[in-house]
């Protein structure tokens, strides 16, 4: 009990959370998550619309679930309900430009799994526990996932990633998804198992942080210009409140305080503080604010963030930026960029890129500073197909004499996301130079969101092709190597020629294809003159070379072994330089001696699912890759003539590849061959890029700037 005369102890305020300025309500259930109190939900589901905060507040999270980065923080002046116990961090797998597929490998990586499988992997997630790993996991940035936007990748996150995770009782899942996603992941889940907070709806509501996060932004403490309403703390706190009520709590509220600060502390001439027509209640409305006050039509400022809110990946090139924008407007806006810098400051970002083999004008990229802003401004668009197609255009005009290996990286690797949202990517689908110089897990996201009755028999080749690609990361002359090979396959050889024309470094031309299922073994040999039975009738007798393969009784044109044993394997003889049929005695065919295939210029050696050849030097360790042709099924048999044709037979046929030189300037292709691995039953575990171990994000240092 307290004297008369002395005054009431007063209850300490807690302080803000030093990132996220705010969020109370949102932390103490994310709290009560991370510490599994009785009757806290197991999956919680993080929602809302973008700019409304849920990637910054997961960030701020994260801050307190990771035992290092807590030691930073003064975590006593914060609210005890907001901070979760200190334990070990969970696992943080970035969706961000990852397939359904490729989140799942970051998964089985991070916690050591033995799955070969996807299908594996939820139950062995589902036992670590009885080994005393809690399984925690944090999955934000859904509503970026796909290497390609417009393929549909969100929605197959959430169904097959988070949806399985969610289903297995073990785990605690935390998952921030778009909200036309979050009742179907709470679908199916007993009462109380899942909880939806979704910030734009009141409950969640934070109209002080809201304020708080404006008042920071106009702080000259925190790098804001001194100007009358910023440096005068009532004028400040008021000029806050006014924007902040303009934004209200809900859609993009934190985006839109953010970009409306921004854009007044930009250009603070004739803004009035007192005039409440000038501030925003959206992300649109800013866009069109600030170009007015810039005495510019907002249509200009739209035209200009049009080509970045349509863009693929990262970013574009900034010497794509006016044609682009150009082609967008349908009219020349070279003179609008020109003196647009500072209209569209508020919304821009660069990002500067460093390292070998990056061209110059591919250094510097420009993006927009929010998701948010690309949806505002593809909003304002009246067709985005009919942008999208224009863009294609300018693209292709792009490419040097339609040389795609000349191409630029962007140009060569998003040309495909582009066409897909203009619906024009099957018409694109034909060329094989993009095939082989397009980095192939964007470009298979892009082929595989087309329905398959539109796709021609070259995209299907390369639809067919594309997990091999992806697996093994192989460079361009292999990737094109391969489809080569595949276009000869599938009885397409004029495109697999149009590969052998514009890649001449290629390490081997493949001489014909045969499908012969059940070929258990080949080998190379050579069939007498007299005996040769042969169309390709050569100018002197010479012993014929042939390729001999075991295959089962009853396949065309192959003699069988044993004639009275229908279960015995019968020979197929073919010429091993067309691939026809020959009718010949097995018994009188002479196969390689062993000096003769040791003192061949070339050998090999065979896996599962790959074959190395390589060259032989002076002394025994000199040898020298050649190149290594891989398989997406495993080899049953592997032979290589002492001329340099490669036979190789899988479970569906057999095929003839005549090894090439090494090109004189195709070193580094040579040494670029990606070391192949054993046969995996879904060849997906290692696209390019090859994403990290699964961890915390790395979050921005605590600060009192708590932007959207």
């Amino acid at each position: 009990m307290t004297s008369p005369t002395q005054a009431p102890e007063q209850t300490k305020a807690h302080e803000p959370h030093p990132y996220i300025g705010g969020r109370n309500a949102a932390l103490r259930a994310l709290t009560g998550w991370r510490m599994g109190r009785p009757g806290a939900p197991r999956v919680v589901i993080l929602t809302g619309s973008p700019g409304t905060g849920c990637s910054r507040l997961l960030t701020g999270f994260l801050m307190l679930c990771d035992p290092e980065y807590r030691k930073g923080l003064e975590l006593d002046a914060l609210d005890p309900a907001t901070v979760p116990p200190d334990l070990p961090a969970p696992a943080v797998p970035s969706v961000v430009g990852l397939t359904a597929a490729q989140t799942l490998w970051l998964l089985a990586d991070h916690y050591e799994l033995s799955a070969t499988r996807t299908a594996d992997i939820f139950p062995e997630l589902g036992r670590l526990p009885s080994s005393g790993r809690p399984v925690t996991i944090v999955v934000p940035d859904v509503d970026r996932a796909g290497p390609v936007r417009g393929t549909g990748e969100p929605a197959h996150v959430v169904r097959d990633v988070l949806k399985p995770l969610a289903a297995v009782e073990s785990i605690r899942l935390l998952a921030d998804v778009p909200r036309e996603f979050a009742v179907e992941l709470a679908e199916g889940l007993p009462p109380g198992v899942a909880q939806i907070i979704d910030l734009d709806a009141p409950e969640w509501a934070d109209s002080e942080g809201l304020v708080l996060q404006a008042e920071a932004l106009l702080d000259p403490q925190f790098g804001a210009p001194e100007l009358p309403f910023t440096t005068e703390p009532d004028a400040r706190r008021a000029l806050a409140e006014m924007i902040a009520r303009h934004a209200g709590d809900g859609a993009g509220s934190r985006l839109t305080v953010h970009l409306a600060v921004q854009s007044i502390l930009m250009h603070p001439e004739g803004f009035d503080p007192a005039d409440a027509s000038q501030l925003p209640g959206s992300v649109g409305e800013v866009l069109d604010l600030h170009a007015q006050r810039l005495d510019t039509h907002p249509r200009t400022l739209r035209q200009i963030l049009a080509p970045l809110a349509l863009a693929q990946g990262d970013g574009l090139p900034v010497h794509l930026l006016t044609p682009l924008a150009s082609a967008v407007a349908e009219r020349d806006m070279s003179e609008a960029m020109a003196r647009g810098m500072m209209l569209v400051a508020p919304f821009i970002r660069r990002v500067e890129r460093a390292g070998e083999g990056i061209p110059e004008d591919e250094r510097t990229l420009l993006g927009l500073q929010h998701p948010g802003i690309g949806e505002a401004v593809r909003a304002g668009i009246p067709d985005v197909p009919g942008a999208q197609a224009r863009i294609a255009m300018e693209l292709l005009e792009a490419v040097p004499h339609q040389d795609w290996a000349k191409a630029g990286a962007y140009v060569r690797d998003h040309i495909a996301g582009h066409t897909l949202e203009a619906g024009l990517l099957p018409r694109l689908l034909t060329d094989p130079g993009l095939f082989a110089h397009a980095e192939p897990v964007r470009l298979r996201a892009a082929v595989e969101a087309v329905p398959p009755e539109q796709l021609d028999a070259p995209a299907r080749t390369y639809l067919r092709t594309a997990p091999l690609l992806t697996r093994t990361q192989a460079p361009a002359i292999l990737r094109a190597a391969l489809l080569e090979t595949a276009f000869v396959e599938d009885g397409l050889a004029e495109y697999a020629a149009v590969l052998r024309r514009i890649v001449p470094e290629l390490p081997w031309h493949t001489l014909w294809s045969v499908p012969v299922p059940g070929v258990d073994a080949v080998t190379v040999g050579k069939l007498p003159p007299s005996t040769a039975a042969s169309d390709s009738a050569a100018p002197e007798p010479a012993p014929l070379a042939v390729a001999v393969s075991t295959v089962p009784q009853g396949t065309p044109g192959s003699s069988p072994l044993k004639a009275d044993d229908p279960k015995a394997p019968a020979v197929l003889v073919q010429d091993l330089a067309t691939g026809s049929v020959i009718d010949a005695d097995p018994t009188q065919i002479l196969r390689p001696s062993d000096d003769e295939r040791a003192t061949g210029p070339l050998g090999f050696s065979r896996g599962a699912d790959y074959v190395r050849v390589w060259r032989r030097g002076e002394q025994k360790g000199d040898e020298e890759i050649v190149t290594a042709l891989i398989s997406a099924t495993p080899f049953t048999g592997t032979d290589l003539s002492p001329d340099g044709i490669l036979l190789v037979a899988t479970e569906s046929g057999v095929k003839a590849l005549q090894i090439r030189p090494a090109q004189p300037d195709a070193t580094t292709a040579r040494r670029s061959v990606p070391d192949p691995r054993a046969a995996e039953p879904e060849p997906v575990q290692a696209p390019e890029p090859k994403p990290e171990a699964a961890q915390a994000p790395q979050a921005p240092g605590p600060d009192a700037h708590p932007a959207a």
